[in-house]
């Protein structure tokens, strides 16, 4: 970060010491403290650039995903196809399908809102985890293109994803799914985006939502994180990291949702309740300035009698299975999320 930015939400106290619940998670792996400048110098020319998110746009492009070492063959296992459906104000919004080639009839649908800190990115952000999900034989995948900030603030991603999720149990039939049979997905600000979802179709009685996995997500804005309730001490451990820090969440959250004021849509950690909403998965880095936004929400979740299974794993950075797809943390990774599908869509031969 550099020494000229003033974090805006989050106080920096130059005597900080590690809180005692998951402050230990940000003690560095040998391989990510290897890998950490040259991760460093790739993602800098990027945060420099902020908030020119047009070129910024640019210069990430949408190319497919490469898969981790030892990951399905994308193009032999999986098909995918692009959609459009129309938003509630009748903008067309690109869904992106992933099936395997031997796709079930009556599956289960994978709904995914993709990563990018609300400003960048499309589908093939998180196209590697639409991948594994789609060679499960049982389960289709979407993703959602929902418009992006500052363009479009909050909470026209939000809603863009709600009308999708609609869109997509309307058309299920055609999608091959069974329309009350669905895992709502998202990682980064697609972790945020898909538990606002949940929360605000449990709200309007949408239903089928049998599970939600969040992968490094962003659960409260820090301006408003209730830090009489939970431990927050990740912005401040890993206000540097090499992936993302203070400057470029905060940078990130003002693009997104300028002067905010509390609102579960943005920051799910807030909700009146989190009652009755479906089984979550989480992970996460623990030298993420995120993680400890990860750990709030599973505890607010169990608080409410929700089933919970969450992996914070030390010393990785934010999205380290795409990041840096060779750390021994990446099998582990996928082999959770792929357990988690198994479970809540169910086993195919």
């Amino acid at each position: 970060m550099p020494s000229e930015y003033k974090p805006k939400y989050v106080e920096v106290d130059a005597d900080f010491k590690p809180l005692p619940k998951y402050g230990h998670l940000s003690q560095k792996t040998p391989q990510f403290a290897e890998a950490e400048p040259a991760i460093k110098a790739a993602y800098a020319p990027f945060s420099d650039l902020m908030p020119d998110w047009p070129t910024i746009r640019a210069g990430a492009g949408d190319p497919d995903a490469p898969m981790p070492p030892g990951g399905p063959d994308r193009y032999r296992d999986v098909a995918t196809e692009l959609l459009q459906f129309a938003a509630r104000d009748g903008h067309m919004i690109e869904l992106k399908v992933y099936k395997s080639l031997n796709v079930k009839q009556d599956a289960t649908l994978v709904y995914r809102m993709h990563g990018g800190g609300w400003v960048v990115g499309r589908h093939e952000v998180d196209g590697a985890e639409n991948v594994y999900a789609a060679t499960h034989k049982n389960i289709v995948v979407v993703s959602v293109d929902y418009r992006l900030a500052p363009e479009y603030p909050f909470p026209y991603a939000i809603n863009d994803s709600y009308d999708g999720l609609l869109w997509c149990k309307k058309n299920a039939n055609t999608l091959g799914f069974n329309p009350e049979k669905i895992i709502i997905a998202g990682s980064s600000a697609g972790g945020n985006l898909a538990a606002a979802l949940v929360l605000e179709a449990w709200e309007n009685r949408v239903t089928g939502i049998v599970a939600q996995v969040l992968h490094f997500p962003i659960t409260c804005h820090p301006k408003f994180s209730p830090k009489d309730k939970y431990e927050f001490g990740s912005y401040v451990q890993n206000r540097d990291n090499a992936v993302i820090g203070i400057k470029e969440m905060e940078t990130v959250f003002d693009a997104y949702a300028p002067n905010a004021t509390p609102d579960y849509r943005h920051s799910p950690l807030l909700a009146n309740s989190l009652a009755g909403l479906p089984p979550a998965l989480i992970q996460c880095g623990g030298c993420d300035v995120l993680r400890d936004d990860a750990f709030a929400y599973a505890e607010a979740l169990r608080a409410a009698n929700v089933e919970v299974e969450i992996h914070g794993y030390q010393g990785v950075p934010h999205c380290f299975p795409a990041v840096l797809a060779t750390l021994p943390e990446t099998p582990e990774f996928y082999k959770r999320y792929n357990a988690f599908l198994d479970k809540y869509a169910g086993q195919v031969a």
